[in-house]
């Protein structure tokens, strides 16, 4: 105890020896770590929303289909005995609501346009979406609304509507028939994804059954999972109720996002490792410098009976004290921006509503800081700083007293 006592006080006292050259090193990964922590929660919350809204606004955590429809999407490839299904699945703590899809031409005034019109539960989807609060104008569906529709956000500027105004649909139902209506918009969404936003057109289930005259079935029953059920497990669960069905998970139905947001991850950790290869650069000159100052007193050291370990010790305990000052300051010079961060995020402006791999950002980037936020810059810094002093901390260890003490 005495021992690790008397390391801890020596390697304080030569910490501070050379102000200067401390000052430098502790406050370069001070502000490396401060750089990083922000920079890492301000990515993890960007990547955290963007898989929120994906999840939250269209796709579900997982989609079940009848086969073959994601293949050759048809009016006529259509789920059955949905009731029962929705059921058994919010039994098991999934809720579910059906969706029903088909491709029209809208018209307003001399403008038309391809949409692809959704049909809605309104009661239901409230359980899995949060697109009804997505909206950048007027209101969401309402059930006792039968003319009442909600439309993209490009779509409305395309095709020159506003709140309120009339869209001609024209389409074929499902018994052959020409099926054609005039509607009202109620509401405009805001960014959502090039898809929704380019060509969607929100309707009332019972108004969507009736315009194509689809009486029974739907084509998609989109999922929620509970917080703590990883989406594995959600998977499989509801591929056993819906045995027989294609059931995906959001990641299998966008395969480029998903392997987009975990490559944006492993960037991350690329962007860690290449700032702390430059402050290692720095620790290992600073740590040299310091042991070739020292080098006759090491040499001392080990005449009287200082063992390598004893001097290893030494040196890494120097570096530990100046890295965990490094630490202290970071953290505490990143608690106001991880507050910012956390609760204002930073308004993008024209940036949000961009498309990336057909999902739009959002117009404000909020940080997320959690325990991986923040261990893993910690836990790299500490890594690379004893990395850097390996080398002076053995080169000190090893040195011969007797050549040691002849140097000037």
């Amino acid at each position: 105890m005495t021992h690790k006592v008397n390391v801890l006080r020596m390697a304080w006292r030569n910490v501070w020896r050379n102000t200067r050259r401390s000052g430098v090193t502790i406050g370069a990964m001070a502000l490396a770590l401060f750089v990083l922590v922000l920079y890492a929660g301000l990515v993890q919350g960007y990547l955290r929303g963007m898989e929120k809204d994906i999840v939250g606004l269209e796709v579900g955590d997982i989609q079940v289909h009848a086969k073959g429809y994601l293949d050759r999407p048809s009016l006529y490839t259509r789920l059955g005995n949905v009731p029962v299904l929705v059921h058994r699945l919010a039994a098991a703590g999934l809720p579910a609501s059906p969706r029903l899809l088909a491709g029209a031409l809208a018209a307003h005034a001399q403008q038309s346009a391809g949409v692809q019109l959704r049909g809605v539960d309104v009661a239901l989807d409230a359980k899995v979406s949060r697109i009804d609060d997505h909206l950048s104008a007027g209101k969401w569906l309402s059930p006792g609304d039968h003319k009442g529709v909600v439309l993209g956000k490009r779509l409305a500027h395309t095709l020159g509507v506003k709140v309120g105004g009339e869209l001609v649909l024209l389409t074929q139902a499902a018994d052959g028939s020409l099926a054609n209506d005039l509607f009202t918009v109620r509401g405009i969404l805001g960014n959502v994804s090039d898809a929704t936003d380019r060509a969607a057109v929100y309707m009332d289930e019972a108004t969507f059954r009736s315009f194509l005259a689809i009486p029974k079935g739907v084509h998609e029953l989109v999922i929620r999972r509970p917080a703590g059920l990883p989406l594995a497990a959600a998977t499989a669960e509801v591929a056993r109720i819906a045995h027989g069905d294609d059931v995906k998970s959001w990641r299998q139905l966008m395969p480029t996002v998903s392997s987009m947001l975990d490559s944006a991850q492993s960037a991350v950790q690329v962007v860690f490792v290449i700032v702390y290869v430059a402050v290692a650069i720095l620790i290992l000159n600073a740590m040299l410098m310091a042991v070739f100052e020292r080098i006759r007193e090491f040499g001392v050291l080990k005449a009287i009976g200082a063992g390598p370990g004893r001097v290893l010790s030494l040196i890494l305990v120097e570096s530990g004290v100046q890295v965990s000052i490094a630490i202290v300051i970071g953290l505490l010079l990143s608690l106001p921006g991880m507050w910012f961060l956390a609760t204002k995020g930073v308004n993008v402006g024209k940036l949000g509503g961009m498309s990336m791999m057909g999902v739009a950002a959002p117009p404000i980037w909020y940080g997320v800081f959690d325990a991986h936020t923040l261990v893993t810059p910690i836990v790299i810094l500490v890594v690379m700083a004893t990395l850097a002093v390996v080398y002076p901390a053995l080169k000190a260890a090893w040195v011969r007293p007797i050549e040691a003490m002849r140097q000037r």
